[in-house]
């Protein structure tokens, strides 16, 4: 059952852990969504084009950067949270199919119920594992996989394999994408088995992320971009640098370099990724 701390605060025991939704002091009718005081969303309910996280500003960007502006996408979410990018998505491609698989049916309920998001028979939430999601989805049927998966903070083994990476490639058009969120931490041995492993089935890649967190400095999240042919390497490179949270882009030799012989993760060996250090989320209450 759910509980109300102070007047604004709302704390409810969701199937993966504890959920709390804590009003934006800067910003009025916005959310930040905290799993195990793991901050995961940021919603602003009167304006979804606002993206107040670092890395999932670097989604948007690809999501602008992917197709013609306005195109409408069929886009399947591995993991919803508060549904910040699917609320993106339907302001900025209007039209735009899109599915949700979130594993946490509790916390399904409460951001239907806090947070509710615009009645759209085209946007579809389903209750469901995230592997299982794509292994019952058709061929070809998406332009744009997103995954951004986690619990406890880390994303779990059996979506960081080259059998998951292989159910991603067949679910997307062949010219389609797959956004992904690698969370790490020196000296950056998940992040760069990923990009191994997803590289192995979707070969054409760039990593976006904050130049200390690709350097090895400190943990932080990736964005990683795949697909059959070359993404917009520029134009994504211009938007990382110019962003609120300035950003770098590897690709081509830089991210071979990067990756400097990383195996690809099987199934058999697969685990989850690092956990991230103690005290190094804070949001204002």
């Amino acid at each position: 059952m759910g509980r109300r701390r102070g007047d604004d605060r709302i704390v409810v025991d969701v199937d993966t852990g504890r959920a709390e939704l804590v009003p934006d002091p800067d910003r009025p009718r916005s959310w930040t969504l905290l799993l195990d005081d793991a901050p995961q969303s940021h919603v602003d309910l009167a304006d979804p084009t606002h993206l107040e996280f670092e890395y999932v500003r670097r989604f948007g960007a690809a999501l602008d950067l992917l197709a013609p502006p306005g195109a409408p996408l069929r886009v399947l979410h591995l993991g919803g949270g508060a549904l910040t990018l699917p609320r993106y998505v339907q302001v900025t491609r209007p039209g735009s199919t899109q599915r949700v698989a979130e594993v946490d049916g509790a916390l399904v309920e409460l951001v239907r119920r806090e947070l509710p998001w615009p009645a759209d028979s085209r946007l579809k939430v389903r209750v469901a594992d995230a592997r299982a999601t794509l292994e019952a989805s058709r061929d070809g049927g998406y332009d744009v996989v997103v995954a951004d998966v986690f619990a406890g903070a880390r994303t779990p083994a059996h979506l960081t394999s080259a059998e998951y990476a292989g159910q991603v490639a067949r679910v997307l058009a062949p010219g389609g994408w797959y956004l992904a969120n690698l969370a790490d931490g020196p000296p950056l041995r998940h992040a760069r088995a990923q990009v191994a492993t997803v590289r192995s089935v979707l070969p054409r890649a760039a990593l976006v992320g904050d130049a200390a967190v690709l350097r090895g400095r400190r943990h932080g999240n990736l964005v990683l971009v795949a697909g059959r042919v070359e993404p917009p390497v520029p134009e994504l490179t211009r938007r990382a640098a110019g962003d609120w949270f300035p950003g770098r882009v590897l690709a081509g030799d830089q991210l071979d370099r990067f990756v400097a012989g990383a195996a690809v993760v099987t199934d058999a060996d697969a685990t989850g990724s690092v956990p991230p250090p103690p005290g190094i989320f804070s949001v204002r209450r």
